[in-house]
């Protein structure tokens, strides 16, 4: 008498995992993709460069309001970024690690001109080929929309952290606009926690103080 056969198929099909894409990737995984390989993958780079592109160029606007080539720092910012992302051994760290490298290439840059550029006075006359020449600082004209008060009090604001010696501004950035803790700010200054609690309360003191006068009057 024949036995009946008995047959079973396996259901069990394994499905290639597709990537994931960069912009639905943490801050955190962008740079471990980023730190895999021999070099940075360029999309998990380009994803962070979206990302924080903004954050560098406000970092050195406010360090350096009046240098025309802010842009060309900011490129040298990604560029050094992505040279050394495979040394950040905290990926969780990355904002401060990036800020840390806009704040050293801006006091690089600083040191540079400074070995290099004469001081300008604003107050001496300037020396043509037909005679002397004052100079003429034509002031912003605000548009037609804007509130007047506001934009003068934020230039004065912006005047006042611009004339602050360089650690007091740099520490003023980056706590108050950039709202980085104390701890933050002395990791990437390299002062510790009382200086830089020093410096923030100093330079406050200052910007109080220019901005009072200019409310008195």
């Amino acid at each position: 008498m024949s036995q009946p056969i008995s047959l079973s198929w396996s259901t069990e099909v394994t499905l290639p995992q597709l990537p994931v894409q960069p912009e639905k990737l943490s801050n955190y995984d962008l740079v471990l993709r980023c730190q895999e390989g021999i070099s940075p993958d360029r999309t998990a780079f380009a994803e962070l460069l979206r990302r924080y592109q903004s954050h560098v160029d406000k970092i050195l606007y406010h360090l350096a309001p009046d240098w025309q080539d802010r842009s060309d720092l900011a490129q040298e910012v990604w560029i050094r970024v992505y040279r050394n992302i495979k040394r950040l051994n905290e990926p969780v760290k990355f904002k401060g690690w990036l800020s840390r490298i806009a704040t050293n290439l801006f006091y690089d840059e600083l040191r540079k001109r400074k070995r290099v550029a004469h001081p300008l006075s604003l107050d001496a006359p300037r020396h043509m080929d037909d005679g002397d020449m004052d100079w003429e600082i034509a002031s912003a004209e605000p548009g037609p929309d804007e509130d007047m008060t506001t934009r003068e009090f934020y230039e004065q604001l912006h005047e006042a952290i611009s004339e602050l010696p360089e650690v007091f501004r740099t520490t003023i950035i980056l706590r108050e606009i950039e709202g980085m803790a104390y701890e933050e700010i002395a990791e990437i200054t390299g002062a510790s926690l009382g200086t830089v609690k020093s410096r923030i309360a100093r330079a406050r003191a200052r910007l109080q103080s220019h901005l009072q006068a200019y409310l008195d009057s």
